[in-house]
């Protein structure tokens, strides 16, 4: 599978997996436990979690998937804003660590922006990475004025992702967050990169699909991952659907799909707010 190279020479798949509302029943654990593991056999090693998913019970999904093959795995989870304090974080991140059943996180974000101070957030990251508890540490919704404040903070440049909402409907990041990423050498991951299964039915993506002899999914990811340093982590607890998606790894949409896409799902031709979910 193609892979990002972040700043800090670590290499992640392009294709991850996303778990938001896993965790949630228990009678749906073991589906989602083995849809995560296909993913993993298919190269799909980049999970993504949160503290936030199920208050913690996504993550203890994704432990028990990973049992046997961590080393495999680059794990990504976030901390609540309301916990990012200086010593807040660090309990955050233990409590994270005991439920995904590891003793490292390869990059833990701050899942969105809040009360605490952003050098108090960043020195608590150091101190976990210093620690060996983070490989790395990142942010989630984060737009262009924030990320330059988080520049010019102490410690700032060491950031290595920011998780943001990007789908074929939804490009606002286009104008200027994502070109000043790829120019800080800052991956950007993107959650709900099915744009939460609305775009999937649309004639254009479909049309698309049947050409290349793969989903309507497998389409609209590829558009995200057309994009430099860009990772996309889509949710599904169905194998067959893991299966399909893994196929937008490599489908390199030509110059007559991008042109149908961007009839009907126009580029931004100005800032916009950054849209969050």
């Amino acid at each position: 599978m193609r892979k990002v190279r972040l700043s800090n020479s670590v290499e992640v798949p392009v294709l991850g997996l996303g778990t938001w509302y896993m965790g949630e029943s228990r009678q749906s654990r073991a589906t989602e436990v083995q849809a995560l593991r296909t993913g993993l056999d298919l190269g799909m090693t980049l999970i993504d979690t949160a503290e936030m998913y199920a208050e913690g019970g996504a993550e203890e999904v994704v432990g028990e998937a990973m049992q046997g093959r961590r080393d495999a795995i680059y794990l990504v989870s976030k901390v609540y804003p309301h916990n990012a304090s200086l010593k807040g974080t660090v309990a955050a991140c233990d409590r994270s660590l005991k439920r995904l059943k590891t003793d490292r996180i390869d990059l833990y974000l701050l899942h969105w922006r809040g009360s605490h101070p952003l050098a108090e957030t960043i020195e608590a990251f150091e101190g976990l990475k210093a620690a060996g508890k983070i490989g790395a540490w990142g942010v989630s919704n984060f737009d262009r004025g924030d990320m330059q404040q988080l520049a010019r903070a102490p410690g700032g440049a060491n950031c290595v992702s920011n998780q943001v909402l990007y789908h074929v409907d939804e490009r606002g990041i286009e104008w200027d967050l994502l070109p000043y990423c790829q120019k800080a050498g800052i991956m950007v991951m993107a959650y709900s990169p099915l744009g939460q299964a609305a775009v999937l039915g649309d004639a254009t993506i479909s049309q698309i699909a049947r050409k290349h002899g793969v989903t309507a999914a497998a389409v609209a990811l590829a558009f995200v991952l057309r994009q430099p340093g860009v990772v996309a982590i889509p949710k599904s607890a169905r194998d067959a659907h893991v299966t399909a998606n893994a196929r937008a790894a490599d489908l390199m949409l030509d110059a007559e799909d991008l042109a149908l896409l961007d009839a009907v799902f126009p580029a931004p031709k100005g800032p916009t707010p950054l849209a969050m979910l």
